[in-house]
C-alpha cells in the first residue's frame, strides 16, 4: 500500500486530483465528480498477481494539455526511477500524432499520459 500510495498520491496530484478518503486499507483521490480509488489486496488473492493482459482493467489513460506536460512527467517519472514503457519509441509509441507517456505503477498497472495537443 504504501509503495501504491507514494506512486499515485504523486502523479494524480501532478493530474489535478485532490486526496479525498484515506483508511487503513485504502486512499483514494478525487478531481471534479471523478476519484479514483486504491486498496490493499486482501492476503487470499495475493497469490494470484495482476497482468494487464488478463481479463479486466487493461491501462489506465489520463490527458494533460500539452506535450509539454508530458515531457515534464516523463522526467519526474524516470527522476523517480520507475519505468519508461517502449522507451525506443517514446514518446510516440501509441502513434505519430499521439504524444504519450507509457509508465507502470508498482503492481504492473500501465498508465498512459497523453497530451492534448496534436
Amino acid at each position: 500500500m504504501d509503495e501504491s500510495e507514494a506512486y499515485w498520491g504523486w502523479l494524480l496530484q501532478e493530474l489535478g486530483f485532490t486526496p479525498f478518503q484515506h483508511w487503513e486499507e485504502g486512499r483514494s483521490w478525487r478531481h471534479g465528480d471523478f476519484y479514483l480509488v486504491i486498496v490493499q489486496t486482501e492476503e487470499r488473492f495475493q497469490d494470484v498477481p495482476y497482468h494487464r493482459c488478463r481479463t479486466g482493467l487493461n491501462h489506465l489513460a489520463f490527458r494533460v494539455p500539452t506535450k509539454a506536460d508530458v515531457d515534464r512527467l516523463t522526467q519526474e517519472v524516470k527522476k523517480r526511477g520507475m519505468p519508461i514503457l517502449y522507451e525506443d519509441r517514446h514518446p510516440f509509441a501509441g502513434g505519430p500524432d499521439h504524444y504519450a507517456l507509457y509508465t507502470e505503477d508498482p503492481d504492473r498497472m500501465k498508465v498512459e499520459i497523453t497530451a492534448e495537443e496534436a
